[in-house]
């Protein structure tokens, strides 16, 4: 019998099979880091280049189409919780392991990963890349809540205690992310460059709305939002996966990670007096979502991929 309680299998399950955050928690993070985290336990043939251009798509997008790189001789799929032997015929057609490693969190012994598991290059060097990019000051606040600027909170550990001459009538900067009185992050619409390197979807969200700071997506009240429309309290989440050639179940966890990620934007918006709006590629994307929730904005762009 295979010995199966490995210090992989163990390394993986202590990151992926705790039980899953509150929704208001996981989206203080982008959906890009963390799906770069989740596919950073995983064996990659292909180095994780896969995983890298696709880290924008919702997670059960991005296994779909990177199934096919994974090291699927170091893997083994286990359906543990039973959900997939009664699974659609969407999710049957590329197997069990795909079915498993789209499950919102993955059940104790469902994957086994044999060996040591070296994060790929690819994802290693997109992930510093990220901490690189969010440990300047322009980036404090964008985590709900309580971060304040790096140049606050050095001044608060130095005071200084008396002021130099040609202080006296200095003024501090403004912080990059505005913040209120308690400290948490203010309604103030922030220009923040695009964080996705995806052209495409750039241009329709500077395009479409229009955005009223191109090139740039907007933090309101700690969230980024891909566009704030010229001349209204508007905000935007553009969006432009080929929907219409996702398989049905894929279609099915798609909608369902979406619906829950915009009510969450919604009232994010709301909080700070604005409306919130999502535009979609194809009506087929459109009606999905509404048939989930009637009450979401949702407009067709027509941007294409």
């Amino acid at each position: 019998m295979r010995f199966r309680a490995c210090i992989a299998l163990l390394l993986f399950l202590s990151a992926c099979a705790t039980s899953t955050p509150p929704p208001s928690s996981r989206r203080t993070r982008s959906q890009r880091l963390a799906n770069l985290q989740r596919a950073a336990a995983l064996p990659w043939r292909d180095g994780g280049q896969c995983v890298v251009r696709e880290a924008s798509q919702p997670w059960p997008a991005l296994v779909e189409r990177c199934y096919q790189a994974l090291d699927h001789d170091r893997i083994e799929f286990h359906d543990t919780a039973g959900r997939c032997s009664v699974a659609s015929a969407g999710a049957a057609a590329v197997g069990v392991g795909f079915c498993v490693l789209v499950a919102p969190e993955i059940v104790v012994g469902a994957v086994i990963v044999l060996g040591v598991v070296v994060v790929a290059v690819a994802i290693k060097e997109a992930l510093d890349a990220y901490e690189l990019r969010h440990s300047y000051p322009e980036e404090a606040g964008t985590s709900r809540g309580t971060k304040v600027s790096s140049r606050e909170a050095e001044a608060q550990r130095k005071p200084k205690l008396k002021p130099e001459p040609a202080e006296q009538d200095w003024q501090p900067p403004v912080p990059p992310v505005p913040v209120d009185r308690t400290g948490r992050a203010s309604c103030e619409p922030v220009p923040v460059p695009h964080a996705g390197k995806d052209d495409l979807h750039n241009e329709c969200a500077d395009r479409f709305p229009p955005n009223r700071y191109p090139d740039n997506d907007v933090l309101v009240n700690g969230k980024r939002f891909d566009a704030l429309q010229v001349g209204a309290r508007v905000l935007w989440e553009i969006k432009t996966y080929q929907f219409d050639t996702y398989s049905e179940f894929l279609r099915d966890r798609v909608i369902e990670d979406q619906v829950e990620e915009f009510q969450e934007d919604r009232d994010i918006a709301a909080a700070c007096g604005y409306s919130f709006v999502v535009g979609v590629s194809s009506a087929a994307h459109r009606e999905a979502l509404l048939r989930q929730d009637p009450s979401l904005k949702i407009v067709v762009t027509g941007c294409k991929r």
